[in-house]
């Protein structure tokens, strides 16, 4: 991950960006310089990654036997269904090779880096133990192009997951795959398991990269805020996303195509070999409090298919099919129905919930779902809606015969009843004990695309810098967006409790003009990172870090 306590990308960076390899400085140059393959350094008096703490917590995970798994990230060849790319990619997959393991297990993972620059491996929602969570200049040296690194840790609790590299923007190319921790004693029954992840998609597409993408977004936009029509409203829910009225939304301000204007998405002037302009205007979205997105990928995807040419699932009619999503895009949420059935919710990320039936569901960056249907007898498309982006992405459920779908059918389901998190209650197994606070940290949404310099508290990104927590304390989290747009926050290493026995999770939606509250319990100790889950927003400054006391 890049360090810079303020990062300006000059001129000679879109250049760079042609090839993959982004220059960035910051804007004192002798301060906070990026150095992707440094060791991580930990100020006095905080817990280090690989310190005596963190293993006495790993002990106590108890971590069982070994599960192996040998990975390569490299450039790739990618068919994406009628439509071939150059890419990054774990083998030559898109998604790279899920893995599955059992809880109570010892995940032994070999990454191997066969990519022109350095990466690293984050395990999307575990609590594992700090020096493998795969942050460089916090938790590790970044993986050296040519060089390889070994991961191991126990998997401590069951659910779905999955990981990606904490490393610039390479999440936004192909690397990226599931981690399905199995639970021996699991209490749902299914006939069949289907695992989805969503993804929008611009590399290799006409010569776009998506270190090119944060080049072009990280310029500004010259003093003018695309979304200064966006300020939250009195009306609009203050409590996250989870408390909006689905039932309110304005479907004609939702999804305006932009990409015949220049400069828009899709199309545009050239940036020369760095390929068109995806910078997003007009992108709108109720459901997200306004502005959708910055980014206009030209393709979104289920388990990398175009929605021309689709995955198929089959099963039997009154099979009874868990689904498991992951959202895994870079800029973009996803609104997710199967045509002709309700969902059952049952877990979000990686957590069982009360169950709760719904049409749809909406997921952020960085969001898991696990839902259970019963189906039916035919051929039933599951959409997912780019929300506010005018497009969709299409999977096809086939329990018999008949015709498939058209690529561009939207099933009635997803402008039906949609549950948010704050309607969904923790399953009594998995709520944290009521208790009060001992500390709250305060972080405040800053920025905006006007100046690229998405913050918390108005400070971008200083790996140096802790939010300090002890171990054994009640934290409260508070999230403060003051933007003008969403952002799906992450906490490493850790699930926070929403409000009200609300669900535990990983990711949640803040909306414009929100806060949102959460806690959780210090209970693994290291240095944790807390950012919002659009990687060109993290990338461009949204990032901080919570550390424990030694």
């Amino acid at each position: 991950m890049r360090t810079p306590t303020r990062r300006t990308v000059l001129g000679a960076a879109l250049a760079a960006a042609g090839t993959g390899l982004l220059a960035a400085c910051s804007a004192d140059p002798m301060k906070g310089m990026d150095h992707r393959g440094a060791a991580p350094t930990t100020p006095g008096g905080f817990v280090a990654p690989g310190g005596p703490e963190v293993a006495a917590a790993e002990a106590r995970r108890t971590p069982g036997p070994e599960r192996k798994v040998a990975l390569t990230a490299t450039e790739t060849t990618l068919d994406l269904g009628g439509r071939t790319v150059r890419s990054w990619a774990y083998g030559d997959r898109l998604p790279g090779q899920e893995v599955r393991a059992t809880v109570g297990e010892t995940l032994a993972v070999s990454l191997a880096n066969h990519l022109p620059q350095p990466t690293s491996l984050h395990w999307h929602g575990l609590a594992l133990r700090n020096d493998m969570d795969g942050v460089p200049g916090v938790t590790q040296a970044a993986v050296k192009a040519g060089a390889s690194f070994d991961y191991r840790f126990a998997l401590a609790h069951p659910g779905t997951y999955w990981f990606h590299p904490h490393s610039g923007v390479q999440q936004d190319r192909g690397l990226y795959a599931p981690l399905i921790v199995e639970d021996p004693k699991e209490p749902l029954r299914y006939d069949k398991e289907w695992v989805v992840v969503l993804d929008d998609w611009l590399d290799g597409i006409d010569g776009s990269t998506p270190d090119a993408v944060l080049a072009e977004l990280a310029q500004g936009m010259g003093g003018m805020d695309h979304s200064a029509t966006d300020r939250p409203t009195t009306d609009r829910p203050t409590t996250g996303h989870s408390t909006m009225d689905h039932s309110t939304m304005d479907h004609s301000t939702m999804g305006h195509d932009m990409s015949g204007m220049p400069g828009m998405a899709g199309g545009g002037t050239p940036s020369g070999a760095a390929g068109p302009s995806r910078m997003l205007m007009g992108a709108r979205s109720a459901l997200l409090g306004g502005d959708a997105g910055d980014v206009g990928h030209p393709f979104h995807l289920v388990n990398g298919r175009l929605a021309t040419a689709p995955e198929t699932f089959t099963a039997k009619p009154g099979d009874r099919v868990r689904i498991r999503l992951i959202n895994a895009g870079g800029d973009t949420a996803y609104r997710v129905a199967l045509g002709g059935h309700e969902l059952t919710v049952t877990h979000t990320d990686g957590f069982p919930v009360e169950q709760a039936t719904t049409q749809a569901l909406l997921l952020g960056m960085g969001e898991r779902y696990d839902v259970l249907v019963t189906v039916k007898d035919g051929v039933f498309p599951l959409t997912a809606l780019a929300e506010g982006k005018n497009a969709t992405a299409l999977a096809l459920l086939r329990t018999g015969g008949g015709a498939a779908p058209d690529a561009s059918v939207r099933p009635a389901e997803l402008d039906g009843r949609l549950l948010g998190a704050a309607q969904l209650k923790a399953d009594p197994g998995v709520r944290l004990p009521a208790k009060a606070p001992d500390r709250t940290v305060t972080l405040e949404l800053t920025g905006g695309m006007a100046k690229a310099d998405w913050a918390f508290n108005g400070r971008t990104y200083d790996p140096a810098q802790r939010h300090p927590v002890a171990a054994g304390e009640r934290v409260r989290l508070e999230f403060r967006n003051s933007t003008s747009m969403w952002h799906p926050v992450h906490l490493h290493g850790h699930t926070f409790a929403l409000a009200g026995d609300g669900p535990r999770k990983d990711t949640a939606i803040v909306l414009p003009g929100a806060t949102l509250a959460v806690d959780f319990d210090a209970d693994n100790p290291g240095l944790w990172m807390v950012h919002c889950h659009n990687v060109y927003h993290a990338e461009t400054g949204m990032m901080t870090v919570l550390g424990y006391r030694a």
